[in-house]
């Protein structure tokens, strides 16, 4: 018996059903040409990486190395798999003129195309690396930005460009499926890999976040050292309907971003790795480049929020390649509500409301 799935829309965007799906060269195709060449690389390398991760122990790449990166964070053997990928994959595009990666202290710069080429490209090459062992999503994020002194090369300076001017930003998932998140500016689309033909399929496009949400996701270990404002939100989500806000919520954690990313574009939600106490001199805990500004920049082109919690992500101006920095994006009506909060940090949730008992306690 043969079932037909037809095509469904929501409010997260519309889903291609049965419709003749086109695939990413040709969804590419009112892109200039470098940029449609440069997404296709990165596209290639993601493809390369979802078959390594799909095959698991079986590709004979898993644990830990006894390598660091440039931020002394342990290095897994398809972390090591995965940059080099994304690097191959570049070196070949005569239109990047070089490309910064999280597992590095310094950018490449190819001496070919340093002079000739449009754009930059910033990158996370395994997302979530810590979680490869528990089979859970990974994934690999990447940013594209212009290439600010044509002519010259563009060194270090030439990356630490402000999230705005990015020109795409994108992300790949390898879960039960492989998929392809990407805006060029104009909106976001998803795309699936088809393992028969090594394709990127379309298979979802203008994707909306819904302004309203009833989950949130945040590592409530932290809980001890958020601040105020943080506080204050997380304890009226938790105390649901008889609390300020009349309604229940659900608290999720995945410990991989792209996967919390994913499942706030694929039904609403809100993420939040906020500014706490452990280290104050820290203004936060994800890479600005390589995590936050690409996320940012697929929220806002979905019409959902991204900000640090006192401003918008993309207006950041970066010191430099590794700058960490808070991040909550999602729903916009709780994106707004949480930058209100962080608007009176003097004001925090109150003892009557949710009592002695409560996980969240006045700070």
């Amino acid at each position: 018996m043969k079932t037909t799935h037809n095509a469904t829309h929501n409010a997260t965007g519309t889903a291609t059903g049965d419709a003749p799906s086109i695939d990413l060269h040709d969804w590419l195709a009112t892109c200039p040409p470098g940029l449609g060449a440069t997404v296709e690389a990165l596209a290639g390398a993601c493809a390369r990486i979802a078959e390594a991760a799909a095959l698991g122990e079986l590709a004979g790449l898993a644990g830990y190395t006894e390598h660091c990166n440039s931020q002394g964070e342990m290095q897994t053997r398809l972390d090591l798999f995965a940059d080099d990928c994304v690097a191959q994959a570049l070196a070949g595009c005569s239109h990047v003129a070089g490309w910064a990666s999280e597992e590095h202290d310094e950018p490449t710069i190819p001496e070919a195309s340093a002079l000739t080429g449009e754009y930059l490209v910033v990158f996370d090459p395994l997302d979530g690396s810590s979680n490869i062992d528990a089979n859970i999503s990974v994934g690999t994020i990447f940013s594209i930005l212009p290439h600010p002194f044509r002519g010259t090369s563009p060194g270090a300076a030439g990356f630490l460009q402000p999230g705005r001017r990015q020109v795409a930003a994108g992300y790949a998932i390898y879960g039960p499926a492989s998929l392809l998140v990407l805006s060029c500016g104009n909106g976001v689309a998803a795309f699936t890999l088809d393992r028969r033909t090594g394709k990127w399929l379309r298979t979802r496009e203008a994707i909306r976040v819904p302004e309203q949400t009833r989950e949130f996701a945040i590592n409530a270990s932290n809980q001890r050292f958020w601040e105020k404002p943080v506080q204050r939100y997380v304890s009226e989500c938790v105390a649901g309907e008889t609390g300020p806000r009349s309604k229940d919520f659900n608290m999720r954690w995945v410990a991989s971003l792209v996967a919390e990313v994913h499942r706030i574009l694929s039904r609403g939600g809100v993420f939040l790795y906020p500014r706490d106490t452990r280290a104050p001199y820290k203004p936060g805990r994800l890479r600005l480049m390589y995590e936050a500004a690409p996320m940012a920049f697929l929220m806002e082109q979905a019409g959902a929020g991204a900000v640090t919690g006192t401003r918008p992500l993309l207006d950041v101006v970066p010191d430099t390649l590794h700058q960490r920095v808070p991040v909550i994006v999602g729903s916009s009506a709780e994106v707004d509500l949480i930058v209100r909060y962080h608007a009176d940090p003097n004001e925090n949730v109150s003892w009557q409301l949710f009592g002695s008992r409560s996980l969240f306690v006045r700070a």
